[in-house]
């Protein structure tokens, strides 16, 4: 179900009424698609960024534009970087029968039994390419890792239950893996260092006592 968001036209591109809108807690936006023309828009960056926080990245959105809507989803949005607030966003319609490309992030749900005796937890792979009308993209892909134990390995092939998506990635593709804890630098290694300084430092001392 698509989540509706309000949006106004945007007729004046003057640089002057853009900054007059992020004053008001606005931000420009664009809304384009295949077969329609671009049309300039201003979204609440409030209401965009809940949006985006409680549906997800892939959220279909019902944009509502003088009393019609579209369908669309969020193609990019640009994030002013000193003051961390949204600047400028870009939609695009999107055809609810057409399949299409999207990246999914993946979500680790619990704590790996492996992890727990000292393995070191891997995740390679953070987002998911998958094929999907966009009514049956998922939000997330979530992954059961708490029993994975010491030398266990999650590849794209194990995800096969309940889908109604077509994964795009190798099946060979690693997604997580529980490894062995290495080993690192081992107690003689470490004895050795100490060794080491007193040495030098004795040796320090024994010039000094030659110079006196």
């Amino acid at each position: 179900m698509a989540v509706t968001l309000n949006a106004d036209p945007r007729k004046d591109l003057k640089k002057s009424y853009t900054k007059k809108i992020r004053q008001a807690g606005r931000i420009p936006a664009v809304v384009y698609g295949k077969d329609n023309e671009a049309r300039t828009l201003s979204v609440d960056s409030i209401q965009l960024l809940k949006t985006i926080r409680d549906e997800g990245r892939n959220a279909i959105i019902s944009l509502n534009v003088d009393g019609s809507s579209v369908d669309v989803m969020l193609h990019e949005y640009q994030v002013d970087p000193l003051k961390d607030e949204l600047i400028h966003a870009d939609f695009y319609v999107v055809n609810m029968s057409q399949e299409m490309d999207v990246e999914v992030p993946i979500h680790l749900d619990g704590e790996a039994q492996g992890s727990k005796d000292g393995g070191v937890l891997q995740q390679p792979l953070y987002n998911l390419a998958v094929r999907a009308k966009p009514a049956d993209i998922p939000e997330e892909i979530k992954i059961d890792v708490s029993k994975m134990e010491v030398g266990d390995t999650i590849t794209v092939s194990d995800l096969k239950e309940g889908r109604n998506y077509e994964i795009m990635e190798d099946e060979s593709t690693t997604i997580v893996t529980i490894s062995a804890p290495d080993a690192g630098t081992t107690e003689e290694e470490e004895e050795t260092d100490e060794e080491v300084e007193p040495e030098v430092i004795n040796q320090k001392d024994d010039d000094d006592e030659e110079k006196q």
